[in-house]
């Protein structure tokens, strides 16, 4: 069974920091693609950043230059560096997994965990 545990979400203030981590099930093998989408109230998820296992990223517009991703294949954990915060990215953020291999078998399907609370406000 995968599982991915989101950690490091909170309040913080504008301009202030926070660093999600994801870590996935320790009997996967490898992931393809992990990275992190946000939902706001009442508006549809959306993609903030994405990296592939070869270091390939796809990062928001309204992201960049503010947010980091990084991964650790070793560990399957991924992880979002979030600097100069602002209060339009408050949001549910949920870590994803596309394309997992346990044990010598490769599933294609997509993985969510549970989401962690961002608040960015004064």
């Amino acid at each position: 069974q995968v599982r991915l545990a989101e950690s490091g979400g909170g309040l913080v203030q504008p301009g202030g920091s926070l660093r999600l981590s994801c870590a996935a099930s320790r009997s996967i093998v490898s992931i393809n693609t992990m990275g992190w989408y946000r939902q706001a109230p009442g508006k549809e998820r959306e993609l903030v950043a994405i990296m592939s296992r070869v270091g390939s990223t796809n990062i928001a517009d309204s992201v960049k230059g503010r947010f980091t991703i990084s991964r650790d294949n070793a560990e399957n954990t991924v992880y979002l560096q979030m600097n100069s915060l602002k209060p339009e990215d408050t949001a549910v953020y949920f870590c994803n997994a596309v394309g997992i291999t346990t044990s010598g078998v490769f599933d294609a399907g997509e993985y969510w965990g549970q989401g962690t609370q961002v608040t960015v406000s004064s």
